[in-house]
């Protein structure tokens, strides 16, 4: 190879080095990154006002139960009451499962479904699933009976509440009679 040969190759080796210096230059330029005060990312979170008092009862519903029962519909109550046949059984004699069967849930005294392993915490709350009682508890269960181990977060809509306990109403031999609206 003669030496105008190899100048060609040194040549195009030092020219081909040279366009990457200057791009790297060049990307430095447009692409200088953004110094920060401190590492990490800004994450947006929207703030909540602390609840007043942990142990405090959940805040009441905003009308009352038997208002909201007068309106109720038994067949809203049917279909929204789907959620709770993911873990309970709705029918007579029907088996517990993660929860105990609601076939008569409305005036029967809580944490008293036979075979049903219930939690400390609705042992200790005793008394009878009331209208009113329900209608807090569905709203709110881990805020109601705190400790308890059911899982689900609640019904936050007053109505669609009234329905479900409206349909778990006629689950029973006896159907406990809607309690006519205080004026």
């Amino acid at each position: 190879m003669d030496s105008f040969e190899l100048n060609k190759v040194l040549g195009a080796l030092l020219a081909t080095c040279l366009i990457l210096l200057v791009s790297n230059f060049a990307a430095q330029a447009i692409f200088t990154p953004r110094k920060v005060d401190k590492p990490g990312y800004d994450i947006a979170v929207k703030e909540v006002a602390p609840p007043a008092a942990k142990d405090a009862a959940p805040a009441a519903a905003s009308e009352p139960i038997e208002k909201l029962l007068q309106t109720a519909s038994v067949e809203r109550g049917s279909a929204a009451a789907k959620k709770c046949a993911a873990c309970h059984t709705l029918d007579k004699g029907g088996p517990n499962r993660t929860g105990p069967n609601l076939f008569g849930v409305v005036g029967r005294d809580r944490a008293t479904e036979p075979g049903f392993n219930y939690s400390a915490a609705m042992k200790a709350k005793g008394g009878k699933w009331t209208f009113d009682e329900l209608n807090a508890f569905l709203a709110n269960p881990k805020g109601y009976v705190p400790g308890t181990a059911m899982g689900f977060a609640g019904i936050p809509k007053d109505s669609e509440r009234a329905d479900v306990i409206g349909y778990l109403r006629t689950l029973s031999d006896n159907p406990v009679p809607i309690p006519t609206a205080a004026k």
